[in-house]
């Protein structure tokens, strides 16, 4: 669910603002599965809910095979389910909560229908980029996490990201970032480190990387890995495009 959070942190976090004529549909998986959800709703006559409010099947197929979601295409999702229903598309969470939150879909008996301002976000979705992108990064909290994580993270944003903005112009893993912000942890083995580590990586790794691929500003390089393997992340163009940062003029990072 969305949970909105505190703003006593917020001065100390980047600001996101989009700069430049980027392709924002086609980088950020986010943005493009709320513009495609508000058009199906608009040209549609809604989008069917269920007996329980979930978005009906035939929405639910029609998002995995237009979505191309990294990690969640209809490829991926029908390796694993016969049938899909909304429960088994998790980006599709994100996008319905982003989607009602911003006020661009609303519920109407059985249907959700697109709102005067959803059809402007399908109109000039650049618009709407900076606060979309700045909701879900820093305040968004996912179905598998508590809003006090959510909270405890935006300290920690602005070094992230200026850590990232460095390390992810040649590609680094949450492990590669684990050992650079834990130095003590880096002379274990690697199993020693998925031991220990195990948290921390997966702490960053959902809160901190994903968020960043979903909203489009990194991706991930995963050619030739097994499920289980990280692969590499890099910045997108978007990056560039939206952030502004300390690091940009620096060549590598120090951690104190």
């Amino acid at each position: 669910m969305h949970g909105a959070v505190g703003d006593q942190s917020r001065t100390m976090l980047p600001e996101i603002n989009l700069q430049g004529d980027v392709d924002i549909a086609a980088l950020s998986p986010l943005l493009r599965g709320m513009l495609l959800s508000v058009a199906y709703a608009d040209g549609e006559g809604g989008i069917g809910l269920t007996a329980t409010g979930a978005m009906n099947r035939k929405f639910v197929h029609w998002a995995a095979v237009h979505f191309l979601w990294p990690g969640f295409t209809a490829e991926d999702l029908y390796s694993m389910n016969k049938v899909l229903n909304e429960s088994d598309m998790p980006p599709l969470w994100v996008v319905r909560d982003m989607a009602r939150h911003l006020k661009l879909l609303r519920r109407k008996k059985d249907v959700l229908l697109p709102t005067r301002r959803g059809r402007e976000f399908l109109v000039n979705p650049q618009a709407f980029f900076d606060l979309v992108a700045t909701d879900y990064l820093y305040s968004y909290v996912h179905a598998t996490e508590r809003e006090e994580e959510v909270r405890a993270r935006l300290r920690w944003w602005r070094m992230f990201l200026n850590l990232l903005n460095i390390k992810a112009r040649k590609g680094c893993t949450p492990m590669d970032v684990v050992k650079i912000l834990y130095p003590e942890l880096a002379p274990l083995s690697d199993t020693e480190m998925t031991l220990e580590a195990w948290e921390l990586k997966s702490d960053l790794q959902y809160g901190v990387f994903q968020r960043l691929c979903w909203l489009g500003l990194l991706y991930e390089a995963r050619e030739g890995l097994t499920l289980l393997q990280d692969g590499s992340f890099h910045k997108t163009l978007l990056w560039a495009a939206c952030l502004q940062l300390e690091s940009d003029t620096q060549s590598d990072i120090g951690v104190h």
